[in-house]
């Protein structure tokens, strides 16, 4: 285990909100290996964590374009991880990662090795749970974050299922593997019922308006359980831009605006009607994240450009246990 107290495939952590969520971040392949965006992002995610407060990072996948990593010694760690995240605010902060199909195309043992060797970069296990004490309470909130590759397959971008999402397969979501961590979902979904904000992260989002579209894959194994289980909010990426929609109780945030920026809503014609609250994907934007702050009365989720720019935010009540 980690000083996190990390247990692979369903151990707990204890951490306090807020926090910063990021996703497909990940540079380039050739020199210097990040983005404008990129860089430009981390700089405000840094005065993001000095003036809004934030106690650790959540990486959204597609850490690593466009092939993910070799092995834990691959120079893309630091060219496009610890050299670019240097803000002062930011370099104290751990990171909690999870991996999306670019990191599939190449090693995700790799990042997950990485671990031990970076105090800041948390990937324990492909999928892991995360305890965050609400500060001044007895309440707490829980995070659990996926890999929705191996629930759903489809590593290749421009191959997927119906409705334009990630279809079951061909490729690492085999049946046992997608079996295996549903059911851990579902324990640790039963384990949180006390908590007063349940939060799902996963690269591949459910709900998006965007080029890649809904998850007709989450759509059948995760929605209902995210319902069922009263979830505060999923979290994912996938999509290069940033949105919130709001379906059935829970709240979808897409974060996937750190090193691209597009502008299609290809597919808001699939969402349900009145679903899509925010959308944003100025193609002459210099990217985006998201900040999420959990106290006791609510969740908030900022959406922030960075330039600095507030550009919208949603306020989520607890789940009232």
């Amino acid at each position: 285990a980690s000083t996190w107290g990390l247990w692979g495939g369903g151990g707990s952590g204890h951490s306090g909100p807020p926090f910063l969520a990021l996703g497909d971040w990940g540079g380039v392949p050739d020199p210097p290996f990040v983005t404008p965006r990129e860089v430009a992002t981390a700089a405000a995610m840094g005065r993001a964590a000095e003036e809004l407060g934030a106690d650790f990072v959540l990486a959204l996948g597609d850490n690593f374009y466009y092939d993910g990593v070799r092995d834990e010694w691959d120079p893309r760690f630091q060219d496009t991880f610890e050299r670019t995240f240097t803000a002062p605010g930011l370099r104290s902060l751990p990171w909690f990662v999870l991996a999306g199909n670019h990191d599939h195309n190449g090693n995700v043992s790799a990042q997950i090795a990485y671990g031990q060797r970076s105090p800041r970069w948390h990937f324990p296990h492909p999928y892991y749970s995360l305890r965050l004490s609400l500060p001044g309470t007895n309440s707490s909130a829980r995070l659990l974050l996926l890999d929705t590759v191996l629930l759903c397959g489809g590593t290749d971008d421009f191959t997927s299922g119906p409705v334009n999402g990630p279809g079951p397969g061909p490729g690492p979501g085999a049946a046992p593997t997608a079996s295996a961590q549903l059911r851990w979902l579902q324990r640790r979904l039963s384990a949180a019922a006390g908590d007063r904000f349940v939060l799902v992260a996963g690269h591949y989002p459910l709900w998006s308006a965007g080029e890649h579209g809904p998850s007709e894959c989450l759509y059948r194994s995760l929605r209902p359980l995210l319902r069922r289980n009263r979830v505060t909010m999923y979290l994912s990426g996938h999509d290069h831009n940033l949105q919130f929609l709001w379906e059935g109780g829970v709240g979808y945030v897409v974060s996937g605006a750190g090193n691209f920026m597009e502008g299609s809503k290809r597919h808001g014609g699939d969402l349900p009607p009145g679903s899509l609250r925010f959308f944003y994907g100025a193609p002459s934007s210099p990217g985006g994240f998201v900040h999420v702050r959990l106290e006791p009365e609510a969740a908030t989720v900022t959406y922030l450009e960075a330039t600095g720019r507030i550009l919208h935010r949603e306020v989520l009540p607890p789940r009232g246990v």
